[in-house]
């Protein structure tokens, strides 16, 4: 499990929160860089890990802003993790989560809206170079879109899925919204393995990361607590 691993590597990141590499993080970038052993490669990859470090550091500071302390952020080899030191209300909790994915939402229009302004400008300063960063900036601007959308897909662990509980809880008993969670993330997280077959086909990429099958009939079976 993703909780298990040793880290290879802490660092402090912003607000002094440490930032762990684990070694499946590690594996997915020699992986990933082995199907494309170039600059562009490299730098595609370092992209995707920007994004995906300020996607958890929008969670630590939902954590932070609210009094949470953060005992981690961890990249790992399905993304990435920021974990608390002490549980948090349902309420803290909402706000916790949906600042992972708004991070990406917000880097995506910035990024979208800085690759228009360099294509529309008459006389580009820089040359190539200024192509080469208008693409790259289109480029990030794509991951985090992919990264928004992906991570409310409503399965757990990931944010839509706790999202999807948080939600439910508002609306009904909290056993019924288990339930109701963990069916629909079932049905999900089957569909999982040939959407992303499906993925890959097209667009030529792949995620380590799968839904826990077992979760969620545990859940659907009231058999998960949260």
């Amino acid at each position: 499990m993703m909780h298990d691993e040793t880290p290879l590597l802490t660092v402090r990141g912003p607000w002094g929160v440490p930032v762990q590499i684990a070694p499946s993080f590690l594996f997915l970038g020699l992986l990933f860089i082995g199907f494309s052993p170039d600059l562009n490669g490299l730098i595609f990859f370092g992209l995707i890990v920007l994004a995906i470090f300020l996607h958890e550091f929008g969670h630590a500071w939902g954590c932070l802003v609210q009094g949470q302390p953060v005992r981690r952020v961890v990249l790992w080899g399905g993304g990435g993790f920021c974990e608390q030191q002490r549980t948090a209300t349902a309420r803290e909790t909402e706000l916790i989560v949906i600042m992972g994915p708004l991070v990406n939402l917000a880097l995506w229009a910035m990024s979208s809206l800085a690759a228009s302004w360099m294509v529309n400008l008459a006389t580009p300063p820089l040359g190539d170079l200024w192509w080469d960063i208008e693409f790259w900036l289109f480029t990030f601007a794509q991951i985090n879109i992919v990264l928004f959308v992906l991570n409310l897909v409503p399965v757990q662990p990931l944010d839509g899925g706790r999202l999807f509980h948080l939600g439910l809880l508002r609306l009904v008993r909290p056993e019924i919204a288990v339930r109701v969670a963990g069916a629909v993330g079932l049905c999900l997280a089957v569909l999982w393995v040939p959407g992303m077959i499906f993925a890959y086909i097209t667009w030529g990429y792949a995620l380590l990361f799968m839904p826990p099958i077992a979760l969620h009939w545990h859940m659907m079976r009231g058999r998960a607590a949260f």
